[in-house]
């Protein structure tokens, strides 16, 4: 008892550590990103314009464009990455995430269609985006999910990811053809969109967002415990007396709403929901009460890096952040593809 005490301790000393690191990487890239663009602003007059001094041009610069779109890279990040942590937690499967299994582009399709009906793409109502994201993304998920299920079989993970990548690439098709009917205005935002560009870039896409953050991710935490058991298997999972098909559902509904907001404000973002799960599971270990705060940090540190890049790179063009996310998480997705056929 007393060694598993003391191991128990050493893991969350360790788990806190880890965390304590990534936020400070997180501040430090906040603090490079806010001097990022084609105006720079000196380490002085960001604080003097932090704290309510400096010119008008530089509250303007500061407050107006680049804090909000700091901002909502991190919690994109974090909310793509816990969303992942939960799809390879429910399906056991180390290729899931929100982008592969075709609930990103459930979400954008939702997106699409309503910039169809309103030919300014913020003429609709704001705070509704996030809803209409996220009943794409569940719509794609009942589909994928029904298609995935074998009576006396139940789900199996790799059919739920090989369904997912056909359903999502059929999507991805159709999302091409509406958007190709869009006039020239919406036809342009919906390209930047798909390329997973952070569009949403005043206070009011992070008021949008920041709710549904705010009451999904603690109940997401308070089902730590459920997500281990659920690791354990369906036999372990169903003798301890776990609710199984329930806590699944409500589980995959979690993901599927996380991916869903997130994607309505962030555009087609991927990887971020693979890699971010992986690299925090390497780093603080299997148990979801330290890897869902540590996931939620890592797919923060990844897309406000990408970010940051996105606007740094070939100054003073703008590249899409998905880009960048995408050179970051493809290479290491085709690591993780060809782990699991050997």
């Amino acid at each position: 008892m007393k060694a598993t005490g003391i191991t128990t301790q050493a893991r969350t000393a360790r788990a806190v550590t880890v965390m304590s690191i990534l936020a400070i990487l997180i501040a430090l890239i906040f603090i490079w990103s806010m001097n990022t663009g084609v105006i720079r602003l000196s380490p002085g007059e960001m604080l003097r314009t932090l704290f309510g001094g400096g010119t008008d041009k530089q509250h303007l610069i500061l407050f107006e464009f680049r804090l909000p779109r700091i901002v909502i890279s991190i919690l994109v990040g974090a909310g793509l990455a816990v969303s992942g942590t939960i799809l390879q937690g429910v399906s056991r499967n180390a290729l899931a995430d929100p982008g592969i299994l075709g609930i990103n582009a459930g979400a954008g399709l939702a997106v699409i269609l309503t910039v169809s009906f309103y030919k300014n793409n913020l003429a609709g109502p704001l705070f509704l985006m996030p809803i209409i994201a996220m009943a794409g993304a569940g719509l794609a998920a009942i589909l994928i999910y029904s298609m995935s299920y074998v009576r006396g079989e139940g789900i199996s993970s790799s059919r739920l990811v090989l369904v997912g990548i056909g359903v999502s690439a059929g999507i991805a098709a159709l999302m091409v053809v509406l958007s190709i009917r869009l006039d020239p205005n919406d036809f342009q935002f919906v390209s930047i969109w798909l390329a997973g560009s952070i569009w949403g870039t005043n206070w009011k896409f992070v008021l949008a967002l920041l709710p549904w953050l705010v009451i999904l991710l603690p109940y997401v935490m308070y089902k730590a415990n459920v997500l281990n058991v659920l690791n354990l298997g369906e036999n372990t999972s169903l003798g301890l007396g776990v609710a199984l098909e329930r806590e699944r559902r409500w589980l995959l509904a979690s993901a599927v709403a996380l991916a869903g907001a997130c994607v309505a404000v962030g555009g087609g973002i991927g990887f971020v929901g693979l890699i971010g799960p992986h690299l925090a599971r390497r780093l603080v270990g299997p148990k979801h009460q330290y890897l869902l705060p540590a996931s939620a940090l890592t797919g923060g540190l990844i897309l406000i890096l990408a970010d940051t890049l996105a606007r740094w790179v070939f100054q003073p063009t703008e590249i899409p952040t998905g880009l960048v996310a995408a050179v970051i998480g493809a290479p290491y997705f085709l690591y993780l593809l060809a782990r699991a056929r050997n």
